[in-house]
């Protein structure tokens, strides 16, 4: 059985997001995760990386961008 571990990420550090990841859905602009367990988590994200020898999922989160007035 394949699961994997996402980690959310930004310019310098991998932060743990969610262990056990079973499925992973792109609905719009959102991920959608579940995990082995049932456990479902929201996120606005892009995939960087997916490595399947290590089972792990890199996201990189979207930033909203305000311009100044």
């Amino acid at each position: 059985m394949c699961l994997a571990t996402v980690y959310l990420t930004s310019t310098s550090y991998n932060e743990l997001f969610l262990e056990s990841v079973a499925s992973l859905e792109m609905l719009g602009n959102k991920l959608i995760l579940t995990t082995i367990f049932g456990e479902t988590k929201e996120v606005e994200a892009s995939i960087k990386k997916i490595d399947f020898r290590d089972s792990n999922i890199i996201l990189l989160k979207n930033t909203e961008t305000t311009a100044l007035a």
